[in-house]
């Protein structure tokens, strides 16, 4: 499958795309459609304490019959139920049934109590422990992340951001700053333009390079920002699309002209 796992500064590798339980929530049976995605070429699941639906996880993991090695799992601290940074990834590991998780990222930049340096220090030990193979925040910016490499002794692997071409001239500076540090980003939300903010000046763009391509339009989305390094980090309700975002990572080298032709610059 063309979406070629990236390696991270730690030496572990990621899958590009994930799908995320965000949306699914607790108590709505997200288990079936988990174990779904995992029986058909998700090899990544992002979830989160805020979710609500890691021990869901975990039990589509069982059910879906995948080897743990097989399914990379990011969970991120969320300040949920009054637990600390220590004690939310032992929490965390118990619901999700696991012995570690691949990634474990501070959800949030106020999160990061009292500050940056004293958290991002009880994330080394996490990762020092072997609860986390790989570290990471979401959310930060650049001054943040300054502050944080400042005293870090473990550079975080990843930055999770809100990212697709409406957004991407604000997130720029942020992401350019994480290359120059080796920190993969994280793309959530990138198919925005056609979700939530649809008739936009990307409509006609994404229709014509859709078409050219025999693509959908969220392919496109999800193409333009693999295009930018970035994992994707996705989700659906329904299942009939999941084939499509799979196969979305085939598209291959006319879209590089076809963006620079169609996509407005201020946009590409």
């Amino acid at each position: 499958m063309p979406w070629d796992p990236i390696r991270m500064n730690s030496g572990h590798s990621i899958p590009s795309i994930a799908f995320g339980t965000w949306s699914l929530g607790n108590g709505q049976n997200p288990i079936d459609q988990l174990t779904h995605v995992l029986q058909n070429g998700f090899n990544h699941i992002d979830t989160a304490q805020a979710y609500g639906n890691e021990a869901e996880v975990g039990t589509a993991l069982r059910e879906s019959g995948r080897s743990r090695t097989d399914v990379f799992i990011t969970t991120k601290y969320s300040g949920t139920n009054g637990l600390d940074i220590d004690m939310s990834i032992r929490n965390s590991i118990v619901n999700l049934g696991v012995d570690y998780v691949d990634l474990y990222l501070i959800h949030e930049r106020h999160l990061a109590v009292p500050d940056i340096p004293t958290a991002w220090a009880k994330m080394e030990s996490i990762k020092e422990a072997g609860l986390a193979r790989s570290i990471g925040v979401s959310n930060f910016n650049e001054e943040d992340l300054e502050i944080l490499l400042a005293s870090a002794e473990i550079k975080p692997v990843m930055n999770h951001l809100l990212l697709h071409p409406y957004v991407y001239h604000r997130q720029r500076p942020v992401m350019e700053y994480a290359a120059k540090h080796g920190i993969v980003i994280g793309a959530y939300m990138t198919l925005t333009p056609i979700t939530h903010q649809p008739g936009g000046p990307l409509d006609a763009p994404l229709n014509a390079i859709a078409s050219r391509l025999g693509a959908t339009t969220d392919q496109v989305l999800f193409q333009w920002t693999k295009a930018k390094g970035a994992v994707v980090i996705t989700t659906s309700s329904k299942k009939s699309r999941l084939p499509g975002y799979l196969t979305a990572g085939d598209i291959g080298t006319p879209f590089t002209s076809l963006l620079f032709f169609f996509l407005p610059s201020v946009l590409r």
